[in-house]
């Protein structure tokens, strides 16, 4: 019976660690917050999400702890109202102590390598937005502190290749939420960063959040370069996947009319337009030289090839997984969904045309039968 509670004791001790192993913790001091309400902030990829709302006590003094997965290191973000005042990248088992402010000035007394670097980051981001709002209107101050915060960013990334704390410095934004990173040659920058933090936090959320961005950004870029370097079109070259994964030019119908239509996959009436108004036109014109190129909007590539078969749609049928981020939307500056656009011998159409009356009208002008 002594072995049995001598081996029950050990695995109790073994689970308490276990579970307290994977905790991490800040505890510290907020000058001019005594008794006043602090609130704990996680990154959520691209929101913060509240975790809980603590009180200091008369000094200003405050701990917290909380759950990370070993090998998926968190933003943590201390609030004080609606100001930041204080950054945390935690990993399992960490503790950090702060000294920080109302007013979002902090130091870190004690803390993990993350954390110190992460602090670094957001001085330099601070000092680099203060900097664009005091020279608000000296287009000369701007473009030359916006170049010296770029290069220093760019070097920052490059030397720190393993460490989570390039994520926050890539998705920094200027004013009106414009990106810092805003060169297409960027594309290249975000995949070696992905690439090489696949490696240490192959699980992180953020990882993969940058990998998506990267591949996103990647897509874009050659995009615009297969556009330079094509042959002078009249509209927009679109080249994307059909659902057997083949690609296919917008460039390569061989067709007097197309009908170049963007659709919301999600959406059920626009499920509906493509078999009540589109098929019935396909079918009536397309032995005339009428051909569509139906471009889905979707990041469910799978959901959307699975539509396409379902309804049997015959004409071109394209999708990139990009959703709301496909260039194709921003080569034709489509903003609203469903849009069609008529593409007549090999110009695009300025014409407005609307509804599925005024299209046949406009068919029996351009194919007579």
């Amino acid at each position: 019976m002594r072995s049995y509670k001598t081996a029950a004791a050990i695995l109790l001790a073994a689970l308490s660690f276990a579970s307290c192993s994977d905790k991490a913790s800040i505890s510290g001091t907020v000058e001019g917050a005594a008794q006043k309400q602090l609130v704990v902030k996680q990154l959520d990829i691209n929101v913060y999400k509240t975790l809980d709302t603590l009180t200091a006590d008369k000094n200003g003094n405050f701990s917290y702890k909380l759950s990370v997965a070993k090998g998926q290191p968190e933003f943590i973000y201390l609030f004080y109202g609606q100001t930041r005042i204080a950054a945390f990248l935690l990993e399992s088992g960490e503790k950090v102590s702060v000294k920080a402010d109302t007013l979002g000035h902090y130091t870190l007394s004690e803390g993990s390598e993350g954390s110190l670097k992460l602090a670094e980051v957001d001085k330099a981001y601070a000092d680099f937005t203060a900097q664009m709002l005091s020279n608000i209107n000296d287009q000369a101050v701007l473009s030359r502190t916006y170049i010296d915060h770029y290069r220093a960013c760019t070097k920052y990334v490059i030397e720190n290749p393993y460490s989570l704390t390039v994520v926050p410095v890539l998705f920094e934004t200027m004013g009106g939420g414009n990106p810092v990173f805003s060169q297409q040659t960027d594309a290249i920058l975000f995949r070696n960063a992905a690439d090489s933090l696949k490696t240490v936090y192959p699980e992180s959320k953020y990882v993969k959040a940058l990998s998506n961005e990267a591949e996103r950004r990647l897509k874009e870029f050659e995009f615009n370069r297969r556009l330079s370097t094509a042959e002078e079109l009249s509209f927009p070259e679109i080249r994307l996947p059909d659902i057997k994964g083949e690609v296919k030019a917008l460039s390569s119908l061989d067709a007097k009319v197309i009908l170049l239509h963007f659709w919301n996959v999600d959406d059920p009436a626009q499920k509906m337009l493509s078999i009540d108004t589109i098929l019935p036109l396909y079918e009536d014109y397309h032995k005339l030289g009428f051909e569509i190129y139906s471009v889905g909007i979707s990041t469910d590539k799978a959901a959307w090839g699975a539509i396409v078969s379902g309804q049997k749609l015959p004409w071109i049928n394209v999708c990139d997984g990009l959703g709301a981020a496909s260039p194709a939307l921003y080569a034709y500056n489509v903003s609203t969904l469903p849009q069609s656009i008529l593409i007549i011998d090999g110009e695009l159409s300025t014409k407005k045309i609307s509804g599925e009356k005024a299209i046949r009208a406009e068919l029996d002008k351009l194919l007579r039968r």
